[in-house]
């Protein structure tokens, strides 16, 4: 058997098992989410994404240590630190909405983020996207006004704090792309890490009242805030892992696995229940990413020659 053979044989199981390990990383990040939400009962959001990023960051300098050898760049670049802010802000945002709505609410208008994505790349990558995409983010975007307007009026303003999220992430993303053309992605992640944690840091200590904090803690919560930053560096560890295995335009519609597990685990540990604009809205931004990410993996098929 030639190696080509056996690299065609090989290519099925790695992406099964890209896909897989995908899969698990996209139900583990609710059940950081939910573990940030009850936490923001006793503590502010600054505080809470603030350690969460310090355990994050011990986690991710470990594996660092461990895989040094067959990592390659520099862990502080101008991108790394334009990608810790942008870090900084998803994750307050984020929990401030926990701390507000039901998570599979906040994680729907979250999802706006693929669409975001799609279109800031057209102008900061070159990446044009062509009619058919920008008509999947225009549906996508009245799947967004479906969830606001309902929740806009239960909620008040903390809706539009996952859309602050999502253009933080989106903007993350493309500094992720440019930096790691030369950067292994473990030691990017690293120093954006480090300097989310700078700023998280910072932000708390300007802004919350640590005696308050002293007082309030609890082994209870201190074990819910060193899980909540082991499941996100564990996700982020799951998450490169399966995008060794398998191609980036596979394993996009897998993210959306996460609303999913949004709404069991709101379910079972809140009681939250979205309501049906919520859900329809949903199920359009789902559409439209997933049409989005049908385009771009048919714009990178090659040409059948006859």
């Amino acid at each position: 058997m030639s190696q080509l053979d056996q690299a065609h044989l090989r290519q099925p199981s790695a992406s099964f098992v890209g896909m897989g390990v995908m899969a698990v990383a996209m139900f583990l990040l609710p059940m950081g989410d939910a573990i940030s939400k009850y936490l923001t009962q006793f503590l502010a959001p600054a505080q809470i994404a603030a350690i969460r990023a310090v355990v994050q960051t011990i986690f991710l300098a470990g594996a660092f240590a461990f895989l040094r050898h067959r990592l390659s760049g520099s862990a502080f670049s101008l991108w790394s630190f334009v990608s810790g802010q942008c870090v900084a802000v998803v994750s307050l945002c984020l929990i401030a909405a926990f701390k507000a709505m039901p998570i599979a609410t906040a994680i729907a208008i979250f999802f706006v983020e693929p669409l975001l994505l799609t279109l800031l790349a057209g102008f900061m990558l070159g990446e044009k996207p062509g009619p058919h995409r920008y008509a999947a983010i225009g549906i996508g975007m009245l799947g967004v006004l479906l969830i606001l307007r309902p929740n806009f009026a239960v909620f008040g303003p903390a809706v539009f704090l996952p859309i602050i999220a999502a253009f933080g992430y989106a903007l993350n993303m493309i500094a992720t792309r440019r930096a790691t053309r030369q950067t292994s992605a473990l030691t990017f992640q690293l120093g954006s890490s480090l300097y989310a944690c700078l700023t998280l840091l910072v932000t708390m200590l300007i802004t919350t009242d640590l005696g308050a904090m002293q007082a309030a803690m609890t082994p209870q919560m201190t074990l819910g805030l060193i899980g909540a930053g082991a499941l996100a560096a564990a996700t982020f560890l799951l998450i490169a892992y399966a995008f060794s295995q398998t191609e980036a335009s596979i394993l996009a519609p897998f993210q959306y696995l996460e609303i999913l597990g949004a709404i069991f685990i709101g379910f079972f540990m809140f009681g939250d229940v979205p309501d049906q604009l919520t859900l329809l809205g949903t199920i359009v931004i789902f559409g439209a990413g997933l049409y989005i990410f049908h385009r771009e993996r048919r714009a990178k098929l090659p040409i059948r020659r006859t």
